[in-house]
């Protein structure tokens, strides 16, 4: 069965913008990853004041992977970039064990 990691980012309001153009800057860094089955970002519309970035892996083993390597990378500054503030206040980690699902496409 698959893992689902979900980063709770605190994020200000003026920094929601921000926040989005950076996610969507870098959408398919992850794309690749061995293991990597989805990612969905989720603005904040009701209850809730935190983005949710919601990833979906094969096993622990592949999120760890990536964690452990390739995310370094697709969370480094690029050479000649400027130093960027960051625009969340803060995060937490939720992880989850897929028990059951069902969508149109695995029926």
């Amino acid at each position: 069965m698959s893992i689902v990691k979900i980063n709770a980012l605190t994020v200000p309001e003026e920094s929601r913008d921000l926040v989005e153009q950076r996610f969507a800057a870098r959408q398919h860094a992850v794309d690749h990853a061995a293991g990597f089955e989805g990612f969905e970002l989720l603005r904040p519309v009701k209850g809730e004041d935190r983005y949710f970035v919601v990833t979906r892996w094969k096993d622990e083993e592949s999120f760890a992977a990536w964690r452990d390597g390739d995310a370094h990378t697709a969370h480094a500054q690029q050479e000649g970039e400027e130093p960027r503030k960051p625009a969340a206040t803060g995060a937490e980690l939720l992880e989850f064990e897929v028990v059951l699902e069902s969508s149109p496409s695995k029926n």
